[in-house]
């Protein structure tokens, strides 16, 4: 598996713990469909939560979430309310929100962690 994923990957398992931690249920991972891919989405309380996920091993090139621009907020919000549909059990009823995490340090195991709540 190339790096990129590999590091990829250990950033997305390291933010599904910190959701874990501030009391969010994580319900689905990599979840893909004809129009991309969502990272994680979870379930705290009344909302559904969409998690795009940014790891980097340094700020060297920016802040990782500044990969984030309009284009991918919006598509992040329509594979939202894509999975809400695929999923009634668990996204009827509950507001929707995206959200990002950025996890950056050269381990993932001991990097920085900062959740940005309700992209648009």
């Amino acid at each position: 598996m190339p790096h990129n994923t590999t590091l990829g990957r250990a950033g997305e398992q390291r933010a599904a713990r910190h959701l874990a931690d501030a009391g969010y249920d994580v319900v689905d991972r990599n979840w893909r469909c004809s129009d991309g891919e969502l990272d994680l989405v979870a379930v705290r309380r009344d909302v559904l939560v969409i998690v795009e996920v940014k790891t980097r091993t340094s700020r060297r090139y920016g802040h990782p979430l500044e990969a984030l621009d309009a284009r991918k907020t919006d598509r992040l919000w329509r594979l939202a309310f894509m999975w809400a549909r695929a999923h009634p059990d668990l996204g009827r009823g509950r507001r929707v929100r995206v959200d990002a995490i950025a996890v950056t340090g050269p381990d993932p195991e001991t990097a920085e962690v900062e959740h940005l709540r309700g992209l648009r």
